[in-house]
């Protein structure tokens, strides 16, 4: 990490290396008021998140939120943004092409493969080798806190999707404790993407006071803002 403690914007060292990206997860009490105030010269570009595996281009910001938990950019000073508060935020960029993208996965769009699909629409749309994508994973609810019953790990068997990302919880049978950030990386790896341009938080938001958990917190849970953007020019 590469943040001072009192920054309210996490980044990671794999996307900062990209000079033409700005990028960052933020931190609870960071609002998109915050971030226009920041950098102002970039719009912001938020969606109407359904849990589903929608992810839509955009080349402005549209009259209202689109339906859809993702969304990719080649035009510069737009800010694609996702709102979480225990989902996994995924943000991908490829240098060569220079597009990005950003991507809302909690569990339902985790076993629609939404990250596998955000990666095959950059490679029909921008001819984007997989090889060349960095993916970053920003905070999310970790493995020893997101328990989930046997109808999630159906919908996962359903699809085919590995269940080693489940381990029994404690307790009555049929409960289980998901790695929602291992199931994405799956994904990631499947689509072609290098291990060495896989980078990652390790932070659970159920467990941080500053991050935003629904789970933690389920009458006042926040929303963490999670962007990514390029400028005109690096």
């Amino acid at each position: 990490m590469a943040n001072r403690p009192a920054d309210p914007v996490l980044t990671l060292p794999l996307l900062e290396e990209v000079r033409f990206l700005f990028h960052g997860f933020g931190l609870k009490g960071w609002s998109l008021h915050n971030l226009k105030r920041r950098w102002g010269a970039f719009r912001a570009v938020t969606l109407r998140q359904v849990h589903s595996d929608r992810v839509i281009y955009v080349d402005q910001v549209p009259a209202s939120p689109p339906q859809a938990d993702g969304a990719f950019t080649d035009r510069p000073f737009l800010f694609l943004v996702v709102k979480t508060a225990d989902c996994l935020p995924l943000l991908l960029a490829d240098p060569e092409k220079r597009v990005a993208a950003a991507l809302h996965c909690g569990w339902k769009g985790t076993a629609q493969r939404i990250t596998e699909k955000a990666v095959r629409l950059l490679q029909e749309r921008f001819g984007c080798d997989p090889r060349s994508l960095r993916a970053g994973l920003g905070p999310c609810i970790g493995p020893d806190c997101y328990e989930v019953g046997e109808d999630v790990r159906e919908v996962f068997r359903q699809a085919c999707l590995p269940l080693d990302v489940f381990r029994p919880a404690s307790g009555p049978p049929g409960r289980y404790l998901l790695d929602l950030a291992a199931a994405n990386i799956f994904q990631l790896r499947q689509a072609g993407l290098r291990e060495a341009h896989l980078g990652r938080f390790f932070f659970c938001t159920h467990c941080r006071p500053d991050l935003c958990s629904y789970r933690r917190d389920p009458l006042q849970p926040g929303r963490s803002i999670n962007f990514i953007g390029l400028s005109a020019s690096g």
